[in-house]
């Protein structure tokens, strides 16, 4: 079905074209023509943070920013589903227009900035969903107008706020598109903010009786020297979980394209190579016992295996969504299972 809606979609703006297609899916799935969007794959077992997870392949956070659409999202066959960037306090985000496809390279450029309704309206969506078919994940930042110094109170807030309702909660502090946000993946400020987090999160196991697995997202941005700083932040803090990585403010590759020089953070083909470096390096210097998602270029199944090669325990597709569809989604479970099913032929060779 997607292949006969995807030329409508496409003739309206990035964004308009994006809301469209939520209220599509939605509709689908209120009147039971779901299985006619995907057919869902064969679950594909598998652990990590703790948690049981259905199948490996997951929906990255920023298409359901609100969680008003958790039900029908996992009704595409996602093992699991991370819905925000949620802040504190509604925000419009940047003006538009602010999202921009370059389908020749099979790209989106986006600006958006935490465009949501707030955290206490994610809370009552999420507190309406009757089934989930997976594990749940609750993306947090902060509102553009708290300062990088008071951070910490927007994250705790939002924290304490989802912490019931969430399997796991996602630290975002590396999209471009808040100004100084990604200033927050500096090695003191990063372990200042973790360090508070990890604090509650502990607090909050006690007071629950449950410990929601806490997982930080970064940049693909980060140099060698970063990517070595943050590794050591996030080991001695023993987060659970990193994801690797947020959209790029590099333009490699689609230097020439019509958008090419719209401000904003570039996420599709053009980030795979970038993103799967970075979930390498980050692979290789933190413990063994921090398990990692792989996010950023996928639109083949062969794009998840790599992910997979590099160090991933779980991957997130979005982008590749806008340009595959849900189909995506069972074909990067097929080609996990095939890998995981072959017998080892040795290394991969790393991604160029």
């Amino acid at each position: 079905m997607y292949s006969l809606a995807r030329p409508f979609l496409f003739g309206f703006d990035a964004e308009r074209a994006h809301g469209l297609g939520l209220g599509a899916l939605e509709a689908a799935y209120r009147g039971g023509l779901g299985p006619l969007l995907a057919p869902r794959a064969k679950p594909l077992p598998t652990r990590a943070f703790g948690l049981g997870f259905p199948n490996p392949v997951g929906l990255a956070a920023g298409l359901d920013k609100n969680g008003a659409h958790v039900e029908a999202l996992f009704a595409l066959g996602f093992g699991f589903v991370e819905i925000g960037t949620v802040t504190p306090r509604p925000q419009q985000g940047n003006p538009k227009p602010r999202m921009f496809r370059l389908p020749e390279q099979q790209a989106v450029i986006n600006r958006l900035g935490f465009n949501n309704l707030g955290v206490d309206a994610l809370v009552r969506n999420v507190e309406r969903v009757r089934r989930r078919r997976g594990v749940l994940g609750i993306n947090i930042g902060k509102n553009r107008d708290t300062p990088n110094e008071a951070a910490a109170h927007d994250y705790l807030l939002c924290l304490e706020r989802v912490y019931a309702l969430a399997d796991y909660v996602t630290v975002n502090i590396s999209s471009p598109n808040t100004a100084g946000l990604r200033e927050l993946q500096e090695e003191q400020a990063l372990r200042r903010l973790i360090g508070a987090l990890r604090e509650a999160q502990e607090k909050l196991g006690a007071r629950h009786g449950k410990r929601v697995p806490m997982l930080v997202k970064i940049a693909p941005d980060l140099s060698e020297s970063d990517i070595d700083a943050a590794a050591r932040v996030l080991g001695e803090l023993q987060v659970d979980g990193v994801i690797a990585t947020n959209t790029t403010v590099s333009r490699a590759g689609v230097e020439t394209a019509p958008h090419a020089d719209e401000p904003g953070g570039l996420s599709g083909r053009p980030l795979m190579a970038q993103a799967t470096q970075v979930l390498r390096r980050m692979r290789t210097r933190l413990p063994e016992s921090i398990p990692m998602v792989g996010v950023g270029g996928i639109l083949s199944g062969a794009d998840a295996v790599a992910k997979m090669a590099a160090g991933a325990d779980l991957v997130q597709c979005y982008t590749g969504l806008v340009y595959r569809g849900p189909a995506l989604v069972r074909e990067c479970v097929e080609a996990i299972r095939r890998r995981k099913e072959a017998p080892s032929r040795g290394p991969v060779p790393p991604v160029a």
